[in-house]
């Protein structure tokens, strides 16, 4: 979230379920994770470590304290605008205010084109109205090795729901994944990702 005021705030419908499924399924599967998770309802499962943010910011910079990561999955809906100034007092009814949005920063461009921070494999995550080139443009841009793609239309109001459909996306190749539960998407990622280095190594 993005604060405009001590009370408002700027942020999106994304529930966090799918990043939480997929920590939880890694920790199952043995792996050592921090979850770095903004606001929400969730409750994250008692083996993993949990460093709780608010803001683009802070999350930027809890992501620099981590290093040699074997695999960063970036699914986080970071806010892509801030206002340029949080307001310190309560905006009132009556006031005509305009809000004044900037570019947030792009952690997963931040971290895929640092040579010292980049995961060895990373994972970022599109949710897009548009069709699949526009993960693979994200792909390219940010440096990733795999894209998750989420196409957010009447039949995947993935947003709240314990269901997605994805499709997984690389420089060659790309999958889709029929709908299921968030769980197994987790599960069918972490598949995926382990075939995908078994390959590139």
């Amino acid at each position: 979230i993005e604060m405009i005021d001590p009370v408002r705030y700027i942020s999106n419908q994304s529930s966090g379920k799918q990043g939480y499924e997929i920590a939880s399924q890694l920790s199952l599967n043995g792996a050592k994770v921090t979850l770095i998770s903004g606001p929400t309802n969730l409750t994250a499962p008692s083996n993993i470590k949990l460093v709780k943010i608010k803001s683009a910011k802070e999350m930027y910079k809890q992501v620099q304290k981590i290093s040699n990561i074997d695999y960063g999955f970036f699914t986080a809906a970071v806010s892509d605008f801030k206002n340029k100034k949080i307001i310190t007092k309560k905006i009132k009814k009556n006031d005509n205010y305009n809000l004044d949005l900037v570019k947030n920063i792009d952690i997963l461009k931040k971290i895929g084109n640092d040579k010292k921070r980049k995961p060895k494999v990373l994972i970022g995550f599109a949710a897009e109205t548009g069709n699949v080139d526009l993960a693979r443009k994200k792909l390219i841009e940010k440096n990733c090795d795999i894209i998750v793609y989420n196409k957010i239309d009447e039949y995947n109001k993935v947003f709240g729901s314990d269901f997605n459909k994805i499709t997984l996306v690389t420089k060659t190749n790309t999958k889709e994944i029929k709908k299921m539960t968030k769980v197994n998407c987790a599960k069918k990622i972490i598949e995926y990702i382990y075939n995908y280095q078994l390959i590139n190594e």
